[in-house]
């Protein structure tokens, strides 16, 4: 029996239909990444799966128990499912106050203090007890908002995009304690990402949305071994080129893309293959870094797009790339249209495909 089920689950917002009759069973155990892009319906699922939100049609099934019951059952069944947003939202006390509130407010406060101690060692945070929650870094906060979701010891774990606005340090930090905790504890986990890569190194299963309707299911081989035109498309959106390769020492080689432009790639494979590089695994400076980076192109910023706390930019090299900083980085180096600057990133940030 899957810990969760989803019958013709429907959410419509006054004209707009979010999610279309999704037909979808969870299992216990299994790790589900939710891929879409924006505006597919991935958080709207994932708010219904955690009864914050009703549906407007259908079911959802908690261990075979139909969740549309009087708050206070449904809350009883909230206890055993922990959420992470994509944004963290901090109480002004300290981490540990943070950290202990699921416990508290569920009456759990036998061994508290260790309990928060254990967790923010999951976490990586030891030591952070006493800091000001609303002081640390972003990618600290969101460790946090890991460490409250985990700290009751959840049967379902659910994660909106959370490595979409991290450093790629705190990207990895999180998905290696969200692999174990699935791996060792056995926690089912559903993550909603537009990172194809991410989904791929982390999930069992994947789930395609497009316009709040579920296109695809099954493990991440059968979906992602021959992909639909839509999921193509999606994953191609950036920073995808093709090129001969040839190797030039173990484990590394040499792709040239066109446009006079050559890239080191960690692969053994030689001849004609396409690559992918992440825009926010790019560094962007307005000078040569030393850096332990082994690509390093220089070009001119021919677009700007606004994304509230980030800001992409597109590069000319002689080919286009795409790459995602801070508003704070972008401001201090005074960038704009025009602007020369220099991408840097590792060759094992460079994905064969």
């Amino acid at each position: 029996m899957p810990i969760v089920e989803a019958r013709k689950l429907t959410k419509q917002y006054h004209e707009k239909i979010a999610l279309k009759s999704i037909n979808m069973g969870i299992d216990r155990g299994d790790f589900l990444a939710v891929v879409g892009p924006s505006g597919s319906g991935k958080t709207t699922f994932l708010r219904l799966l955690d009864l914050l939100d009703e549906p407007t049609k259908g079911q959802i099934l908690y261990d075979g128990v139909d969740t549309a019951q009087p708050e206070k059952e449904r809350l009883t069944i909230r206890r055993h499912i922990g959420i992470v947003f994509q944004q963290s939202v901090m109480f002004n006390t300290s981490v540990y106050d943070n950290v202990a509130y699921p416990l508290r407010i569920r009456g759990a406060n036998r061994d508290l203090t260790q309990k928060v101690v254990d967790t923010l060692a999951l976490v990586r945070l030891e030591g952070f007890e006493e800091r000001r929650a609303t002081r640390l870094s972003g990618g600290e906060m969101q460790r946090v908002s890991l460490a409250q979701a985990l700290i009751f010891e959840p049967e379902l774990l659910l994660l909106d995009e959370p490595t979409a606005n991290l450093d790629p340090k705190n990207s990895v930090i999180i998905e290696q304690i969200v692999s174990k905790v699935n791996r060792e504890r056995k926690v089912t986990v559903v993550m909603a990402t537009h990172n194809m890569l991410q989904a791929q190194n982390l999930a069992s299963k994947a789930a395609v949305l497009r316009e709040g309707e579920l296109t695809e299911i099954g493990s991440v081989e059968e979906v992602f071994k021959k992909p639909s035109d839509f999921l193509t498309d999606f994953a191609k959106l950036q920073n995808v080129y093709s090129g001969h390769t040839r190797v030039i020492e173990p484990g590394l080689a040499l792709i040239d893309i066109g446009g006079n432009v050559t890239i080191e790639v960690t692969t053994q494979k030689e001849g004609n293959v396409t690559i992918f590089i992440r825009p926010e695994e790019i560094i962007v400076s307005t000078s040569p870094i030393q850096s332990s980076a082994r690509n390093m192109l220089k070009g001119k910023v021919i677009e700007v797009v606004d994304l509230n706390r980030q800001v992409q930019i597109k590069v000319d090299t002689g080919k286009e790339f795409t790459a995602v900083i801070t508003r704070k980085s972008f401001e201090e180096m005074k960038l704009n249209l025009g602007s020369q600057v220099y991408l840097n990133f590792k060759a094992s940030s460079v994905h064969v495909i």
